[in-house]
């Protein structure tokens, strides 16, 4: 409620204008009219203006009721992109005419009274350029912190209807919009056009709607408790917001679709790797078994002088053996599909302690019988590349690795007291696939890859992923309400 901004003297001289005004009010009104319709309003802009005169506040119980009438009438100026220098002018022209009315009298009680209109009038206006402003800015916080376009969407008619203060709203997302619902719609309760209202839960019961196309693709529709058309400058914000969402709908589906495409690249990577990895294993690493089974034949068969050589080839032939063994796992962890992820994780973590020197302590405990195969996947990929990382590069002495659940997440975290480095300027280099790699696998499951780090203090890699994750096709809902 406005406060009134008057002394209790004050009160007193503008009670005693207005009962003057009184018996006067719908003659000078008409003046007021007709000097308005010399200007270039429309009725809407002459009706807001005559409703702020002290005619209109003659026919009110008190000044407090007139000046909440002011308030509102001042936001109906500030839509029909009426400025509050325009509306003083006028008022001070229109002053003129009620004082002519009232033989001169009463002008302090005038000045105070027109005084505090405009500066309820200023405060208005500023009001609804403040909520324009303040409706941008959470479209393009929704647009930042939305996590997928039905969020998105739900968030912008959020904002949308609450800046409109609309009673309900939808954004639709349709295959194609119909003729008569490509052109921005007024719709009144009763009439044909309430049938384009999509929602049958929305038509019917409100007195009117806005629907608005978002380009091609999409529908605003909002609805109002009272008949309730937009004035011009409500449809220029409309305009915008339109605009900006349908900027948001398409930059969105274009960052799903890289992602399902990613996702698909890599499926194919997994695939070929699973591939390569079996027919190294079926083709060359029985080739290599069968080459060592002979060459020990022909050791024990050679003569002497050649036996230390064959020895020497048939440990070669060994150590090769390993070093394809490794490269298979490395390629495809067909080790979790055999063994499943927590004992994968275990023989992984035996292999790093009998083949480097740092003291590795093991935790787990999650359940992961109905965790999904893409997920394993992930964990396990980011529990190699870790290590791998540890063994080559940090020289460290203890690591711990550790794989929890709660509250639907996994969390695998790799942490180690090696030399560490600078994980941004890791993440920055052009070949940095290792790090650049596990933060994709783990963003295509819904989930997110940190890595703490600094030089000298040891490095820690936490893979966060939802205990039920898949790499999934995006629906797009197409009814998002608020």
């Amino acid at each position: 409620m406005i406060q009134q901004p008057f002394t209790k003297p004050a009160r007193l001289h503008i009670r005693r204008l207005l009962h003057a005004l009184a018996p006067l009010a719908a003659k000078l009104e008409r003046q007021c009219r007709d000097r308005l319709l010399t200007r270039p309003y429309d009725r809407a802009q002459i009706r807001a203006l005559l409703a702020i005169l002290p005619t209109a506040a003659s026919r009110l119980r008190t000044v407090a009721q007139f000046l909440e009438q002011v308030e509102y009438n001042g936001r109906r100026l500030a839509k029909l992109n009426l400025p509050p220098s325009e509306v003083g002018e006028v008022l001070r022209e229109l002053g003129g005419i009620l004082g002519t009315g009232l033989g001169g009298q009463f002008e302090p009680a005038r000045e105070q009274l027109q005084l505090a209109t405009i500066l309820v009038l200023n405060q208005a206006y500023f009001e609804v350029r403040e909520a324009e402003t303040q409706t941008f800015f959470g479209l393009n916080r929704a647009e930042r912190e939305a996590t997928d376009l039905n969020d998105l969407l739900r968030r912008f008619i959020g904002i949308l209807t609450q800046a409109f203060r609309a009673r309900s709203g939808r954004l639709l997302i349709l295959e194609k919009l119909p003729g008569k619902l490509a052109r921005p719609l007024y719709i009144e309760h009763g009439t044909s056009r309430e049938t384009l209202i999509a929602d049958p839960e929305m038509r019917g019961r409100n007195a009117s709607y806005w629907s608005y196309p978002v380009g091609k693709m999409a529908l605003i529709q909002l609805a109002f408790p009272v008949r309730y058309p937009w004035l011009p400058r409500e449809l220029a914000l409309l305009v915008a917001a339109a605009e900006r969402c349908r900027e948001a709908i398409g930059r969105v589906r274009l960052e799903q679709e890289i992602q399902r495409l990613s996702a698909e690249a890599r499926r194919v990577e997994e695939e070929e790797r699973r591939r390569i990895s079996r027919e190294l294993h079926d083709e060359a690493g029985q080739s290599m078994m069968a080459l060592r089974l002979q060459l020990e034949m022909m050791e024990q068969e050679a003569p002497a002088p050649l036996r230390r050589r064959m020895r020497e080839a048939r440990r070669i032939v060994e150590r090769t053996g390993k070093e394809l063994r490794r490269i298979v796992a490395a390629l495809s962890p067909a080790v979790v599909e055999r063994l499943g992820l927590e004992p994968a994780i275990r023989h992984l973590a035996a292999r790093f302690g009998k083949l480097h020197g740092a003291r590795l302590r093991t935790r787990i405990s999650v359940p992961l019988r109905d965790v999904p195969r893409e997920t394993q996947d992930v964990i396990y990929r980011v529990a190699q590349e870790s290590l791998q990382n540890i063994a080559k590069h940090s020289q460290a002495t203890h690591v711990n690795l550790s794989l929890l659940g709660a509250d639907k997440k996994i969390r695998l975290s790799v942490s180690d007291n090696g030399l560490g480095f600078c994980a941004e300027k890791a993440l920055r280099k052009p070949m940095s696939f290792g790090l650049a790699g596990m933060r994709e696998r783990a963003a295509l499951l819904g989930g997110s890859l940190s890595v703490r780090s600094a030089p000298g203090r040891g490095t820690q890699v936490v893979l966060e992923v939802p205990d039920c994750a898949r790499v999934a096709d995006h629906v797009e809902d197409s009814r998002i309400h608020y």
